[in-house]
């Protein structure tokens, strides 16, 4: 039995749906946990590069005052050689004893210069190491904006994907998919209960989910078609309905409306999905399919 009060008395074709503009709440959400992970990361990463500039200043510091306790030993170094040639003349040293100063003193030089070459070299590894860590930090936080940029565009072409329009009952819908893989990525989303469906024009209606759809009339040429939707044992036409339109009906204890949406005509058959509220449970058994 037809229930007239739902199906479109003229036999012309439907204007396109009006869409309206309609942002998702997982996009939202994903936007904002994007957004505080790219601030926490950058946070992380400039007090790293503070730390490593401290420890820089540090051994900085560090160099400073070795600097100044080596001119202070190379001036008591001269300081001693001015005593031993006082002392030489005061006491009438013998040549071999100043000798032997001398020698001592030029052990005392080699000695000190040694020890000079070797705090250069720290000071050189030191610097070295901070560069390499600042490096790897300036590194770290440009592939961290490439991953946020990365992220960004990943969820602005998804939304770019999926778009909503509103159904024949006059009720909002949500996202619309035009295809296959936007099929498969409502799925994924897990916001409602996905069917999809490979309907030949038949004179028996094919089970699609939790209810039934007989398929009457395809005009290949305005891109319409004409269903028969059997749900809760009612018979409920839609007659001359456009691509990528969608199709509202409500079921028994739903508060939102059940739709299908086709996305494919050809010659005696449609291609499309049925699309459910997560809060309804099936009146019928049966598994998503996939044909």
């Amino acid at each position: 039995m037809t229930d007239s009060s739902e199906a479109p008395s003229s036999s012309t074709v439907a204007p396109p749906p009006e869409s309206y503009p309609y942002t998702p709440r997982w996009v939202i959400l994903a936007f904002l946990v994007s957004f505080a992970l790219n601030g926490y990361l950058l946070y992380a990463i400039y007090n790293q590069r503070d730390q490593i500039n401290q420890s820089l200043d540090a051994a900085n510091k560090r160099a400073g005052v070795l600097t100044a306790e080596l001119d202070k030993t190379n001036a008591s170094i001269s300081d001693l050689k001015s005593d031993l040639q006082v002392t030489a003349q005061k006491l009438g040293l013998t040549e071999d004893e100043l000798a032997h100063a001398r020698a001592m003193s030029q052990s005392i030089r080699m000695e000190q210069a040694a020890s000079a070459q070797k705090l250069r070299e720290q000071i050189g590894q030191v610097q070295q190491q901070t560069s390499s860590q600042i490096g790897q930090v300036s590194s770290d936080l440009s592939n961290t904006k490439n991953d946020v940029a990365a992220t960004q565009k990943d969820l602005a072409d998804t939304k770019n994907k999926l778009t909503t329009a509103m159904g024949d009952l006059n009720v909002q819908s949500g996202l619309i998919a035009s295809n296959h893989e936007e099929v498969e990525e409502l799925k994924r989303m897990g916001e409602r209960n996905i069917y999809e469906f490979n309907l030949p024009k038949a004179k028996r209606p094919q089970h699609v989910g939790p209810i039934e759809i007989l398929l009457r009339k395809v005009d290949t040429r305005h891109f319409t078609y004409t269903i028969d939707v059997i749900v809760d044992d009612k018979h409920i036409e839609k007659k001359d309905k456009t691509l990528e339109e969608p199709v509202q009906f409500y079921a028994q204890g739903a508060h939102v409306p059940y739709e299908i949406v086709v996305y494919t005509i050809t010659k005696n058959r449609v291609t499309g999905y049925l699309s459910t509220p997560k809060e309804t449970a099936p009146q019928t058994p049966s598994n998503p399919s996939s044909q």
